[in-house]
């Protein structure tokens, strides 16, 4: 990609700094979108060994770009986010991945047909880290930041997406433990 290509995208994805999410740092701030993908490509790093079958660089390239929509739109809870919101989301980042140089262009867009179809391993593997994340943040954060819905959201959110995997599965029960005890620390 040359470097006035590569600066013109840059000034998109940037945005993903500044855009928040739902859920707050262990500091009481807002989260960013970029943080989010940050964390899950660090959890991805982390896990290689567990499967040695994937190709855990596409993961991680899943990781990185998955919320690349949310630079357009902002981040909407998936409990909130509608049919419509998803749709309008993913017309403006492929408007976006359009306007790419072709090489990034074409791997940009395999990886998206390939993370929307989830049938493959590193597909699966990204969205249960997804989920996984969201989750592990929640359990960093102050309990005073929870909505109530998320009380029992956050017991078994992602529990769907870990069900192929053992690793994954042990992983999102210890989370749970994680959730179950700020939970009873409260109370």
């Amino acid at each position: 990609m040359d470097a006035r290509a590569m600066l013109d995208a840059l000034t998109v994805a940037v945005r993903l700094k500044d855009t928040t999410r739902h859920c707050y740092t262990e500091k009481g701030r807002h989260e960013s979108v970029a943080e989010h993908c940050w964390m899950m490509t660090l959890m991805a790093f982390f896990m290689r060994d567990e499967f040695p079958e994937a190709d855990m660089d596409k993961v991680m390239r899943m990781c990185v770009i998955h919320d690349l929509g949310e630079a357009f739109t902002g981040d909407i809870p998936s409990f909130e986010k509608t049919a419509e919101q998803e749709r309008d989301e993913e017309a403006l980042l492929r408007q976006w991945v359009e306007s790419l140089p072709q090489p990034q262009r074409r791997e940009m867009t395999r990886l998206y047909d390939e993370m929307e179809r989830r049938e493959t391993l590193e597909a699966k593997i990204y969205k249960a880290i997804d989920g996984l994340e969201a989750v592990i943040q929640h359990n960093r954060s102050d309990l005073s930041t929870w909505i109530p819905r998320e009380y029992e959201l956050n017991k078994t959110y992602a529990d769907d997406k870990v069900a192929f995997s053992e690793y994954l599965k042990g992983l999102r029960e210890e989370i749970r433990r994680d959730t179950l005890g700020k939970i009873d620390r409260k109370e």
